[in-house]
């Protein structure tokens, strides 16, 4: 019998690689990838539920990143500056690791379309949330908007894939507020789209950053901010 394929970053096949190669791991990169391969797997069971799967799979990010993205000054999108610099300072140590450029396949190749919706999404857009409220900053923000899309069209005509992860993540991040923050509702139709889209995107890009991470435990990561404490 033919052996049946398995995908190297199935979430199973994932956590056994994981299970192989942990006792050479530094601690904090034990804890970020046991973290995040438990919210993976979680995740990966909620397949019929994208808002849930999305969800799960910010958690998975976050324990990987190991920050905390809640931190945002507006709640809205887009991190303040120490906060950006974290999450791009972590971008950019991907892409660094990812000599056969797995991460720019998975965004140009394999996501294309779904990206390019989701930066013509008005609604995953945190200056127009600002306008919508009469908040700072929500002025002009179709200018921003069609500002944003040309960097992220000049980032993947130039392959510049952490700029890329950054825009990307910002959307993202608006479209995590709005689920965890109760700013929409589940199963709602309102936003089918952008959940569909996010969770398709998520669920190809965190296993592909934590295989890359188990790749290269050499790289000293900080302690994740809530590390294991005895009782």
């Amino acid at each position: 019998m033919a052996e049946t394929f398995r995908d190297p970053l199935d979430p199973e096949h994932l956590k056994e690689k994981q299970r192989v190669l942990r006792d050479g791991f530094p601690l904090p990169l034990t804890l970020r990838t046991h973290r995040a391969l438990s919210w993976l797997r979680r995740a990966d069971a909620s397949r019929d539920d994208p808002d849930v799967r999305f969800i799960l799979l910010w958690i998975g990010f976050n324990a990987a990143y190991a920050g905390d993205l809640s931190r945002a000054l507006d709640g809205e999108g887009g991190a303040p500056g120490n906060e950006r610099s974290r999450i791009d300072a972590f971008f950019r140590t991907l892409v660094a690791m990812d000599t056969d450029n797995r991460i720019f396949a998975a965004i140009w190749e394999r996501f294309s379309q779904e990206i390019r919706q989701l930066l013509d999404n008005r609604f995953v857009f945190a200056p127009f949330w600002r306008h919508q409220r009469g908040d700072f900053g929500g002025a002009g923000w179709e200018i921003s908007f069609a500002a944003a899309k040309r960097a992220a069209n000049d980032a993947l005509m130039s392959r510049d894939t952490p700029v890329m992860l950054s825009i990307l993540f910002d959307r993202l991040y608006v479209l995590r507020n709005q689920l965890v923050h109760g700013g929409a509702t589940w199963d709602s139709t309102a936003n089918r789209a952008q959940v569909r889209d996010g969770a398709a995107l998520l669920g190809c890009l965190l296993p592909l950053f934590i295989d890359l991470m188990m790749d290269h435990s050499e790289i000293e990561w900080t302690m994740p901010d809530y590390p294991v404490v005895a009782e």
